[in-house]
């Protein structure tokens, strides 16, 4: 598979990529086996899958520390590109986010520490804060990468005022962002700014907890936790089923999953270079690169435009 190059970055990445809250990510999920967690990474970087998306969130850095041993037991490092991100801090026994420089250079540090490396390809302020000014932050990031320990700043979470705030100076690189099919706010203001600014996008949430798989229908008995979520709730998850039972035709005609057509349609979005789809068990990483060899007519990307528009 050719690689893409993310937005102006130096960095070559295979489209489809690994989020990695699973790997390691014990405060996320229940019942994470952490030997799986590691074939996983190992299974996806065999296949060319080298964009590994992570944080110290993930885990409070355990996430970082298994990707790190696995990048030494495969011994090529550059047969991976990580990205990660940190902003979660304690403060009185919460949970906070933090800016400042010298938390994200201190965070940087521990990071590089975790991965057993000694550059980070992709380095995120996960969340902003309440208090640092944005281009003050990104400030600190650009010293990083002019230092060499990170080769590309990114941003994640941020308003497009925040956003705007951020760049001034033109140096953020990536921004990712809550965003699938369901969920498009951001394409009426946000992507026309960061296509004039050569700022790539990645969607984080892409097949919206599942119900872009195609795996849910009518019949399929939801838990309380999902009923709770607007996704799923009465009023919508008829609907949102309605949609997605659109999507099975052009499936079909690909001789391809429902989740493959969504992937292969958000590439097809002017600032998105790559979507990272979580996976908890090996194969699903084979299914999920499956995603780059579909090819979407115009009028198949018209139609999902308009299907999901309604």
């Amino acid at each position: 598979m050719t690689k893409t190059r993310l937005g102006k970055t130096n960095l070559f990445i295979h489209p489809i990529g690994l989020g990695a809250n699973a790997i390691g990510g014990h405060n996320i999920y229940e019942n994470i086996d952490e030997a799986v967690s590691k074939q996983i990474v190992h299974t996806a970087v065999s296949h060319g899958m080298n964009f590994i998306d992570t944080a110290y969130y993930y885990g409070l850095g355990r996430s970082e520390e298994l990707i790190g041993e696995v990048m030494k037991e495969h011994g090529k490092r550059e047969d991976f590109v990580i990205a990660t991100k940190a902003s979660h801090t304690f403060s009185d026994g919460k949970m906070i986010h933090d800016n400042s420089s010298e938390f994200l250079i201190q965070s940087v540090d521990e990071a590089l520490r975790r991965l057993q490396t000694d550059y980070i390809d992709l380095f995120y302020i996960h969340f902003p804060d309440e208090k640092t000014p944005k281009y003050e932050a990104v400030g600190a990031l650009k010293q990083l990468k002019d230092a060499g320990k990170i080769r590309a700043i990114g941003i994640s979470n941020f308003s497009l005022e925040q956003i705007k705030e951020a760049n001034q100076d033109g140096y953020v690189e990536v921004l990712q962002g809550h965003y699938n099919l369901f969920n498009r706010d951001v394409e009426n203001e946000t992507f026309p700014y960061l296509s004039s600014h050569d700022i790539s996008f990645i969607p984080y949430f892409p097949l919206a907890k599942g119900l872009l798989t195609g795996k849910y229908h009518k019949d399929t008995k939801l838990t309380e936790q999902q009923r709770n979520h607007p996704l799923f709730n009465e009023e919508n998850y008829f609907s949102n089923l309605e949609k997605v039972e659109q999507l099975r035709q052009i499936a079909a005609d690909k001789n391809a999953e429902v989740a493959h057509i969504v992937l292969s349609w958000y590439l097809s979005r002017g600032p998105i270079d790559a979507v990272i789809p979580g996976a908890k068990q090996p194969e699903q990483i084979l299914n999920n690169i499956k995603a780059a060899e579909v090819q979407l007519t115009e009028e198949e990307i018209t139609r999902i435009d308009t299907i999901f528009n309604s």
